[in-house]
């Protein structure tokens, strides 16, 4: 005992000074310049490369001896060609870098960023057919899909549509294009232009290729082999900077998006950028995996659906592709150095170890299982583990909560069978045996079943549990129930967006949408029209009845309103018993173009000139009114100005109840035919009015 314990303070005397003098050997060397490096982002500015901000900001290059240079790409610029070329030693890419080394380019991938790409389509959604639009509606349908969008070729390859059965549109990257029907459907990411599209209004569908067990990696940082041949400790140092800088990044949301702004990009607000953080979370997945984790599996996985559309040879071998961090690392140094030092304390160290190792690991072993327990049973998630088979092997106390059923009464059942309503059950057990056998467990939304049969919407997060010998691998499904937040979701969207009576839209998606037309119109040429509709003899109705009579009128007129137009048309409620009729896309020339919006006026005169029936809950005969309207019509081109239509319509729809009443008065705005503008004032008295059920 005492020979170890001499041993011992030997050793720590000698490891103390060889520190020592390592440190002073440090301190003795000059400081080194920055060694200056590019990385070539994929896209503009955004939050998609967060990371990379973070990673300059907070200082984690400048530690690294790196002075780095960030180079935003755009139209025309790729980032592969860039790194290959030599104007950048780094890059940003898609899961397409592999194709380019099966072609004989030596591109390396570090890391990968997002785990799951969040390239997909998105569709208009026909409300026709509400809730029950599905991928091969698309067929047919004029389409925008982005260049190296290989995975959602595959993913239409794998429903059997071929690109020759869409009516293919070069992309044009503008959400615009999608909200103002100029397509039916764009590839997008889930990050980005799903902000726009909510902030119109639209109703949307999103199809993604994980859909169907194709899930190809994101963003992935790459550099050449020349780079990683020259200089091993730079990658190394770049590498770990950037992954430092994501981690930061996921974690101080706020602080990036005002760095955005601050130093990159005013392209987008500030809620875009905290929006596409959000979107982000659940494709990289930092709670769960380590930033930059690659999985060859995976990597096995996305060539193989290469070579499912003939761009890949089977059974590809990518050796050398993917970056092995501690494969090479140059220590000879620190090797030589801690030779002799081990030489020194190698007895007294094998005997200490030989003592201590396995009471180590099995208190290690109990200590990790006790606090994985502990974390899987307060966790806020509905926990389900569960192996091959779909069979549940541990059931923790809030999936008892969510889904009614006790943790006794789901060990060795297949989850399948009880946790999912029959036609999901169709959908996904075949899927998710595929996702199995292939290593790929991807985050998905779909319905649930509680035990007293309530189905509800449940997001879900997936990972494989660490492997024990001889036992079956194993995986844990975290669970959120988010019917709430949806059923919310959609109700703030209708109040901010919608008239609450009518359910038309109101005056900010009104005013948004004549911006938009205004911009098709200055990019394609046209005209188009805005019909200004006041009711005509509504305070009687009011006045005899009261208003929930005249909110029955109101309700009716908006349905009329809705059969006399066309899809791409608006019909929005500016206030009280006034309605607005936005009509785009019309002829080049100014008189077919105003003969088109004449009979639409023209039909809507008849239509809401038709006799009601207005039926109240608490009388039995209905209450039959006719009712008129007075229409100012006011057409326009591109050079217009939003404010200037709106007044001319109004002062139109003023000049035809002037005139009698229940008719339509025209303002082409040509100068010759100019109308009388007194009746203008009218506009600026309304905007102090509130939105009642009105009372003319």
């Amino acid at each position: 005992m005492l020979i170890r314990c001499e041993i011992s303070a030997c050793v720590r005397s000698m490891w103390y000074g060889f520190l020592f003098v390592c440190t002073l050997a440090q301190a003795g060397e000059p400081a080194q310049a920055l060694e200056t490096v590019s990385l070539q982002l994929k896209w503009s500015h955004a939050f998609q490369f967060a990371g990379y901000y973070a990673a300059l900001e907070q200082g984690y290059y400048r530690d690294a001896g790196l002075n780095v240079r960030l180079l935003e790409a755009g139209p025309g610029i790729d980032a592969l060609e860039s790194v290959l070329s030599g104007k950048a030693q780094y890059g940003v890419g898609t899961s397409s870098l592999l194709l380019a080394r099966a072609a004989g380019q030596p591109v390396v991938v570090l890391a990968v960023v997002f785990q799951h790409s969040p390239l997909v389509l998105v569709a208009r959604q026909d409300l026709a057919t509400l809730g029950t639009q599905g991928i091969h509606d698309l067929v047919g349908k004029r389409v925008m899909i982005e260049p190296q969008s290989d995975e959602l070729i595959a993913y239409l390859k794998q429903e059997g549509i071929g690109l020759d059965r869409l009516v293919q549109v070069p992309h044009s990257f503008e959400p615009q294009d999608l909200i103002a029907g100029q397509i039916d459907a764009m590839s997008a990411y889930v990050t980005n232009e799903p902000y726009y599209l909510e902030a119109s209004g639209l109703s949307y569908q999103t199809y993604t290729p994980r859909s169907v067990g194709i899930d190809f990696y994101g963003d992935n940082l790459f550099t050449t082999e020349e780079e990683l041949k020259h200089h091993p400790q730079r990658v190394r140092a770049f590498r770990e900077a950037s992954l430092r800088g994501w981690q930061y990044a996921m974690e101080h949301p706020e602080e990036i998006a005002d760095l955005i702004l601050a130093k990159y990009s005013k392209q987008h607000p500030r809620d875009f950028y905290l929006f596409e953080a959000e979107r982000m979370v659940p494709l990289l997945r930092t709670d769960l995996i380590e930033v930059g984790y690659m999985n060859r599996g995976r990597w096995r996985h996305i060539a193989a659906t290469y070579a499912d559309l003939g761009l890949l040879p089977r059974n590809y071998v990518f050796d050398g592709f993917l970056y092995e961090p501690d494969s090479h690392p140059d220590l000879t140094r620190l090797y030589i150095a801690l030779a002799l030092l081990m030489l020194v304390s190698a007895l007294a160290l094998y005997i200490h170890r030989a003592n201590r190792r396995l009471a180590l690991a099995l208190d290690a072993k109990s200590r990790s299982e006790e606090r994985h327990r502990v974390i899987f049973q307060t966790t806020a998630s509905a926990g389900v583990v569960w192996r091959e088979g779909f069979i549940v092997t541990d059931w923790n106390r809030q999936a008892e909560a969510l889904f009614g059923w006790r943790r006794e009464e789901v060990l060795g059942r297949r989850f399948v069978e009880f946790l999912l309503p029959e036609s999901e059950r169709e959908r996904l057990t075949p899927r998710f045996g595929h996702m199995v056998r292939e290593n790929v467990l991807p985050q998905g939304v779909n319905d649930n079943l509680t035990r007293d049969g309530h189905v509800i919407t449940c997001e879900w997060f997936n990972a494989w549990l660490p492997e024990r010998p001889g036992e079956p691998r194993e995986v844990v499904s975290l669970a959120n129930d988010i019917s709430e937040r949806r059923r919310l979701e959609e109700e703030i969207r209708q109040l901010a967006f919608f008239d609450p009576l009518t359910r038309l839209p109101n005056r900010r998606l009104l005013f948004d949408r004549l911006g938009r037309v205004l911009a098709t119109l200055r990019r394609d040429g046209g005209h188009g029209a805005l019909l200004f509709l006041d009711l005509d003899n509504f305070k009687p109705l009011n006045d005899r009845y009261g208003h929930a009579v005249g909110d029955l009128l109101l309700v009716e007129v908006a349905q009329r309103l809705g059969e006399c137009v066309r899809h791409m048309d608006t019909v929005a409620r500016f206030g009280g018993d006034e309605f607005v009729v936005l009509l785009g896309n019309l002829d080049d020339d100014q008189a077919l173009a105003q003969d088109h919006a004449k009979r639409i006026a023209r039909k809507i005169l008849d239509r809401v000139g038709e006799p009601y029936r207005l039926a109240r809950a608490d009388v039995e005969t209905a209450i039959e009114h006719h009712c008129t309207a007075s229409i100012g019509l006011a057409l326009f081109d591109a050079a217009a100005d939003e404010e200037d239509i709106l007044r001319r319509a109004d002062t139109a729809m003023y000049k035809a109840k002037g005139a009698g009443r229940n008719r339509i008065v025209v303002d082409s705005g040509s100068p010759g035919e100019a109308l009388d503008r007194d009746a203008a004032s009218h506009v600026d008295r309304r905007a102090h009015l509130n939105s009642g059920n009105g009372t003319k």
